[in-house]
């Protein structure tokens, strides 16, 4: 007899940047955050920085409209929360894509919370994916300061897609352990927090960051972050070149970079699928949700996660 609590899964890293996908072609999934929460813990769970559902748009209530993309990318924190965008794990999401024979390798478009991206994946199933990031947004605002190990610093507001707040550093130790996620201030201008880079200059067009992301804690590598920390080292430049490549070095490896002359981003990296099989999803003591972990329903359906959405519940206003 078939245990309808099982669920197949693919386990697998961008920079060891790791997820769990968890495949949902027709939507039939209902994930609560506490069986994220428990996916994700490195000791009852399979151990993730996040999970992704993946399901097709057209069964799929928030990428419906986004008609364009088959797929749309369902990315849930470690804690439980909603995201709107990751790199390493859309470029991990799309090779599991082309590796299961769902979408031929090649340009792919993939729908998230942030919009829909186009992804091109290799075809020799291990070469590095590329993403087209889009632009940037940077905020105009100032005084926005980060607080870590007993120092603060100026930061730059930077939306990828999701909220981030880039730090420039000599050290990168000065950041501390990051046990603790660092304070930014004001809290206004990151209603539901932000990830926080942390970036030191190694050269020309080489950066080496630390990362601490909203909903997960410090880790090995961000592809958002590394993109945001391009864009903010760009606009300490009084004349940037219109197009430039950068490499950003992070705990779990290398990413690649490239800021086009129309200022969109593409993002290249590793995608490397580990394992698969099944997982149970629901336990008798699946009851261990963050204090303030919110689900989507809970949070409303105008509420994106950096602000209220425009237009379709799939496209974020910031976020």
């Amino acid at each position: 007899m078939t245990d309808p609590a099982l669920h197949a899964f693919v386990k697998g890293h961008g920079a060891e940047n790791d997820f769990v996908i968890l495949p949902d072609p027709d939507g039939r999934l209902t994930l609560t955050p506490a069986e994220v929460v428990r996916l994700c813990d490195r000791r009852v769970g399979l151990g993730a920085d996040g999970v992704l559902r993946a399901v097709r748009c057209a069964a799929e209530p928030e990428a419906v409209a986004l008609k364009e993309a088959e797929w749309f990318m369902d990315y849930r924190n470690a804690d439980g929360s909603l995201g709107a965008m990751c790199g390493n794990g859309l470029r991990l999401l799309a090779r599991y894509l082309t590796n299961a024979g769902l979408h031929r390798p090649g340009a792919l478009l993939i729908a998230t919370r942030a919009g829909t991206r186009r992804v091109h994946v290799p075809d020799d199933h291990i070469g590095p994916v590329t993403i087209d990031m889009g632009r940037p947004r940077l905020s105009g605002a100032g005084g926005i300061e980060v607080s870590a190990a007993g120092r603060t610093w100026p930061a730059v507001h930077v939306d990828m897609g999701n909220p981030h707040a880039v730090v420039f550093l000599e050290d990168l130790r000065l950041a501390g352990d990051l046990r603790t996620a660092p304070t930014v201030t004001p809290a206004a201008a990151y209603p539901h927090g932000a990830t926080v880079e942390f970036v030191a200059a190694r050269g020309p067009h080489h950066l080496q960051l630390r990362v601490h992301e909203r909903g997960v804690g410090e880790t090995r590598a961000c592809g958002t972050g590394a993109c945001a920390a391009v864009a903010a080292a760009r606009a300490h430049q009084p004349s940037p070149p219109l197009a430039v490549d950068y490499t950003a070095d992070l705990p779990g490896g290398r990413l690649h970079i490239v800021v086009r002359p129309n200022g969109a981003i593409d993002l290249t990296g590793p995608a490397v699928i580990t394992a698969q099989g099944t997982v149970r999803l629901t336990q008798p003591s699946d009851s261990r949700l963050p204090a303030g972990a919110r689900t989507w329903a809970q949070r409303g359906a105008g509420e994106s996660e950096t602000g209220p959405f425009r237009g379709s519940r799939a496209e974020h206003a910031q976020g």
